[in-house]
């Protein structure tokens, strides 16, 4: 441990521009000669950067690690506002107090109960790209409805008002894509519409989960708040369908561009499920860090001292490619036996919906095998346009053919 180690100029971060689903060459660097190290994101104070996967479970997993401490600090970002993010802004047990009152709604059991409803949803989306005919837009046709509607069935909000909160989610991932005042509008275009479903289900309940919520609410009002609940349902439903509407048409891409991709899975299908572990590993998904925690103590991590107070981040993509864990990690390996990836997060904030969208995703990559052997891009690679200013990657758009 070297107490005296810190740079007294942080670098800045993120290192480059995201480029695709490329990942930044420094971080395999920083993994093997400086795997704790000082950063200064475009707002906010100096932080630490985790890039090891040992290190990066210790500070999403570890109680001396805090998502709460962030809230009054000028916490690193990329955005230049600080947003309240709800129940990711928490420790136990307030944490614990809202996320039991969802996590039975994505038990392993519950998400198995609706996958053939997803099957018949895929079937009809791919019918319907199918009869359209190519080239098609996998987004718009598929990777976009898909998820917005198996988690509209699992909350209970109409499928019809899809464009509308759609639009208003861009603001729960948004860095810079959009103004700081059209993205506070955003957010409260949201909690206002979730707030009068709220009010919808009071007048005439139902057995959804925004009515299970309601009625938890009225049954236990002293331990949950009204705010709480209108904060908890719009985060679902925006987190519920963005972050997969985005690794579909990626997960997609990755197949159809790396060397042991469609032509493999095609050939055995049965990989599908470990297929889907690998591209959550090998797939970096976020843009940059996020979510600081801060150091209830002095923690020592990666060779060096973290005094209590410090932010740190992780890079989970840098960990997802850590070669102490994943052998050959740079390699995409369908059949990856072993495959401890931290793609979903880990500790008490590993994504609640996790088993949903390892569903969602299995049952897409199954349709389009069945339904659309042939698939392959229907432009050159390069001409594919890529989201920008979020915190996620993602294409806006994937011509194919089949």
């Amino acid at each position: 441990m070297t107490e005296t180690a810190q740079p007294t100029i942080p670098q800045p971060y993120p290192f480059s521009d995201p480029h695709r689903l490329d990942i930044d060459p420094r971080y395999a660097r920083l993994r093997q000669e400086q795997p704790l190290t000082r950063i200064r994101m475009p707002f906010g104070e100096p932080a630490w950067l985790a890039t090891r996967h040992a290190d990066v479970r210790t500070v999403l997993g570890d109680p001396r690690f805090s998502r709460a401490a962030s809230v009054g600090r000028d916490e690193p970002r990329n955005s230049p506002r600080q947003t309240d993010t709800g129940i990711l802004q928490m420790d136990p047990p307030e944490h614990t107090r809202l996320r039991r009152l969802v996590a039975k709604a994505f038990t392993a059991r519950r998400v198995e109960e609706l996958r053939p409803r997803t099957r018949a949803v895929a079937e009809e989306l791919v019918e319907a790209m199918v009869a359209a005919g190519p080239p098609a837009d996998l987004v718009a046709h598929l990777a976009t409805p898909l998820p917005i509607r198996v988690i509209c069935d699992l909350l209970g909000v109409p499928v019809t008002d899809q464009d509308r909160f759609h639009t208003w989610s861009e603001a729960i991932v948004s860095t810079t894509s959009l103004p700081p005042e059209v993205a506070e509008s955003y957010v409260e275009q949201l909690l206002g519409y979730m707030a009068g479903l709220i009010a919808q289900r009071r007048a005439a309940p139902t057995d959804d989960l925004i009515g299970a919520m309601v009625r938890a609410r009225d049954e236990h009002a002293d331990r949950l708040s009204e705010e709480e609940v209108v904060r908890l349902a719009a985060g679902l439903l925006a987190a519920g369908h963005e972050t997969t509407v985005t690794q579909i048409p990626n997960m997609v891409y990755v197949l159809l561009t790396e060397p042991d991709g469609w032509e493999r899975l095609r050939a055995d299908q049965a990989l599908v499920p470990t297929a889907v572990e690998e591209l959550m590993r090998f797939i970096p998904l976020g843009a940059t860090a996020a979510f600081p925690r801060y150091a209830l103590e002095d923690v020592e991590l990666g060779g060096e001292l973290v005094r209590a107070g410090e932010p740190v981040v992780v890079s989970i993509h840098s960990a997802n490619r850590d070669e102490r864990v994943f052998a050959d990690p740079d390699r995409l390996d369908l059949g990856r036996e072993v495959n401890p990836h931290v793609g979903f997060g880990h500790g008490v904030h590993h994504c609640v919906g996790a088993q949903l969208a390892r569903m969602e995703l299995q049952v897409v990559l199954e349709t389009l095998l069945r339904r659309t052997p042939g698939l392959r891009l229907a432009v050159p690679e390069s001409e594919l346009t890529w989201k920008s200013g979020l915190l996620v990657r993602g294409l806006t758009a994937m011509p194919v053919s089949w």
